[in-house]
């Protein structure tokens, strides 16, 4: 096997994914996952894909992610690592596709209109 290139997007956050057999290293903007994402819940949230096709620990994975917070990159990273376990073998598909982790989230940030504070929230009417 050799490397699997795919990549993940979240709102507007986009990782790259390099992964390829080894002893489980995961390095994320050339640093450990664990210090990148400090949290339990991001952290598992990167491992679910792994987990759900007993895959932890079988792959080296290196991953570049930019822009969006840091929810949104630990998605990105998530949908990412899910297309290539899929790419890796096309029997996974059916275990991560009913968890929801092979559809891009489509929600975006909606744009601020003129005339108004915010997306929605408009200026106080008055009427005298």
């Amino acid at each position: 096997m050799d490397v699997i290139n795919t990549s993940g997007r979240r709102k507007n956050a986009v990782a790259r994914l390099y992964m390829s057999e080894g002893k489980g290293e995961f390095t994320i903007n050339s640093r450990d996952y664990k210090d990148y994402f400090p949290t339990g819940t991001l952290q598992y949230k990167i491992n679910q894909p792994f987990n759900l096709t007993e895959n932890a620990g079988k792959f080296d994975i290196k991953v570049n992610v930019s822009g969006g917070g840091i929810t949104g990159q630990a998605e990105a990273v998530r949908l990412a690592i899910s297309k290539a376990l899929v790419e890796l073998d096309p029997e996974n598909k059916p275990a991560l596709k009913a968890e929801g982790l092979t559809t891009r989230d489509p929600r975006m940030v909606e744009r601020k209109k003129f005339g108004q504070r915010k997306a929605r929230k408009k200026v106080q009417f008055s009427k005298r």
